[in-house]
């Protein structure tokens, strides 16, 4: 009898944890390659594996073990409740980006605003708002050409009606009024590169990852666009490194002196967002 499931994946699993790499993720690329739910894997576990099978997992843990993303071995990332393509040319969407998301689907309704999302990379942010909220005029800008390669695709695959834009920060918008601006830009630092996942360090995008100016060049920059473009009643959600509250808070309401600008916590309490809006009539 030939090798069960359960015994290649466990060697896997323990090999790459002896290399102080994540055990799991051998598993995790294995159930989505079969297309399997973890009852399909307690179901199935015990069965023996194809040699076809074995050597796909063997191929997948050379990556793995050189810390090669599992998002990017599969092609694809998950993100709000949506599938994404993904490859090299884009950051991997994070859950921390999804409450930025949530948040801003929460405090605005279905009317008709025009949106821009800066640095879109995989479109997830744009995507997601539109088909969210189909009313919205959503604009999607990246400065990487083959990014927005990925985000268009991107959009035709869940049938979403974004206006994709190639061009640096808000340049491209010339005199339309921006009611909602939303990015998630490039924020780290070069001082914070050995903080670094080795994976991330190594396979994603360095222009979508670092800023200059202790990772704050992106939002100085879009701070001073946004100030011809927004009006009385805009709003502006920004994803920003955990560090980064002060700094770009002050940014903000340095160029928005008319409107109330915080800080917000992702869910594991760090500073993850700033929040940019109309002030509150008081009484």
């Amino acid at each position: 009898m030939g090798n069960r499931y359960f015994e290649v994946l466990e060697r896997a699993s323990s090999f790459l944890e002896k290399q102080g790499k994540e055990g799991y993720s051998i598993l995790f690329v294995f159930l989505e390659r079969k297309g399997w739910s973890k009852t399909d894997w307690l179901l199935h576990l015990k069965e023996e594996i194809t040699p076809e099978e074995e050597e796909q997992v063997n191929e997948d843990l050379k990556q793995l073990v050189q810390n090669y993303p599992p998002q990017y071995l599969l092609g694809y990332s998950d993100f709000y409740e949506n599938r994404f393509s993904v490859n090299e040319h884009t950051l991997i969407p994070r859950p921390e980006t999804e409450e930025l998301v949530d948040r801003c689907l929460r405090e605005n309704p279905n009317n008709e605003l025009n949106v821009v999302d800066v640095g879109t990379g995989t479109g997830a942010i744009g995507i997601s708002l539109k088909l969210a909220r189909p009313a919205w005029q959503v604009t999607a800008i990246d400065i990487s050409d083959e990014a927005l390669k990925v985000a268009e695709k991107n959009a035709e695959q869940l049938k979403a009606d974004v206006h994709f834009i190639h061009g640096d920060g808000l340049k491209p918008m010339k005199d339309q009024k921006i009611d909602i601006l939303i990015s998630n830009p490039p924020y780290i630092s070069n001082a914070e590169w050995n903080l670094m996942d080795e994976s991330v360090r190594t396979f994603e995008p360095k222009t979508a990852l670092f800023a200059e100016n202790d990772g704050l060049a992106i939002y100085q920059q879009l701070a001073e666009e946004a100030k011809e473009k927004l009006n009385v009643a805009s709003k502006i959600y920004l994803e920003i490194g955990f560090q980064q509250g002060n700094a770009v808070k002050q940014l903000f309401q340095q160029a928005f002196p008319e409107k109330q600008v915080q800080v917000a916590q992702d869910l594991s309490g760090n500073d993850r967002m700033v929040i940019v809006s109309p002030k509150k009539e008081e009484g």
